[in-house]
């Protein structure tokens, strides 16, 4: 039996590539895509598929105008990463050229205007939606009811959508008067701004036990995949937990103290995009912190402006730009929350 030398120890694991990486974390997302588009209807794969688009697109237009060579970068799965988290956070039936407008934004002027991947400020994804909500406040209101909600209209088929994605317009027998409905969020901040107690407002048929129904469970599917993530040790367990345990440590006291007033903690987990800012967004390694001190309080600043935006901002949910804030501080964090050196002085 032939033998062969080993060097010895330390034995280092073999580096994951982009691809790798960017593929594991599309997979993750999997879950939470499928009850999206159970719950809300096809619509919502039909921006994936068009913001991905776009990407991709854009991507190579850069490439070509920065004299870069286009297959490993339009193959490194990052644009369509990009794309995908991006969708998931628009109305499933916004028409294209909110998804042209967004791509537009993340690829060419948050990733591609910074030097590419791996140079960018700011998570592109985060960008375009954030450019998106701002330029298109009204398409952001044609959300559509869950399935099984009562009294409520079967969201358009595949072909519908298509239709409605394409023109703006739905077919017949669906109109946006009777079809679109607020999100939970939306609706808590409503209705509490005109005098009507959570308990009220919790029952509507649009609320399930801990969050909106069907919000809750894809929120339940993206923190699946996050936990896949954390398995695979593709992204670190600090940023999740300190923005996920924030959120419910600065919401817990108030509820304890005015139910009827301040909503459960974990109607704030599971309503919105939190869940998925927590594993997929906020957890990106270029724009987020990198020392573990520092990743604790990226999550943590991302749950305490999330919360301050729903509760005083112009947005119902706000993940997109409490994400961008901390992507600002974020090289300061690093820059005070840097692990000593083996034999520095605490001073230096």
């Amino acid at each position: 039996m032939k033998t062969f030398d080993t060097a010895p120890a330390p034995h280092l694991p073999a580096r994951r590539s982009v691809r790798s990486v960017m593929g594991l974390v599309l997979l993750a997302l999997v879950p939470g895509l499928v009850a999206h588009a159970w719950f809300f209807g096809p619509g919502i794969v039909v921006q994936v598929a068009l913001a991905t688009l776009f990407a991709l697109a854009f991507e190579a237009a850069m490439l070509k105008l920065r004299g870069k060579p286009l297959r490993p970068f339009l193959t490194d799965l990052s644009a369509p990463l990009t794309a995908v988290l991006f969708a998931l956070c628009l109305p499933p039936l916004a028409p294209w050229w909110v998804a042209a407008v967004g791509m537009f934004a993340a690829i060419v002027i948050a990733k591609q205007l910074f030097g590419g991947l791996g140079h960018n400020l700011f998570n592109p994804a985060m960008v375009g939606l954030a450019v998106v909500l701002l330029a298109f406040p009204r398409e952001f209101t044609q959300w559509l009811p869950p399935a099984g909600l009562d009294g409520a209209i079967a969201p358009p088929g595949l072909l519908e959508s298509l239709r409605a994605v394409a023109t703006g317009e739905l077919p017949l027998p669906w109109e946006w008067d009777t079809l679109a409905q607020a999100t939970p969020l939306d609706a808590v901040r409503t209705l509490g701004a005109q005098g009507a107690t959570l308990a009220e407002i919790r029952g509507a048929p649009l609320f399930g036990d801990f969050g909106g129904r069907g919000w809750e469970w894809i929120a339940n599917f993206f923190a699946l995949g996050g936990l896949f993530l954390l398995w695979k040790r593709v992204i670190p367990w600090q940023v999740p937990v300190a923005t996920l345990g924030t959120t419910v440590l600065l919401t817990l006291p108030f509820w304890l103290y005015d139910p009827d007033l301040h909503p459960f903690p974990l109607q704030h987990v599971f309503s919105g995009a939190l869940v998925l800012a927590a594993f997929f967004i906020a957890t990106d390694p270029v724009s987020g912190c990198t020392t573990p001190r520092g990743r604790l309080l990226f999550g943590a600043g991302v749950a305490v402006l999330t919360l301050a935006i729903r509760r005083w901002g112009g947005f119902p949910d706000g993940v997109a730009f409490a994400v961008l804030l901390m992507n600002c501080a974020a090289p300061w964090i690093d820059a005070h929350t840097r692990p000593r050196i083996l034999g520095e002085g605490r001073g230096q």
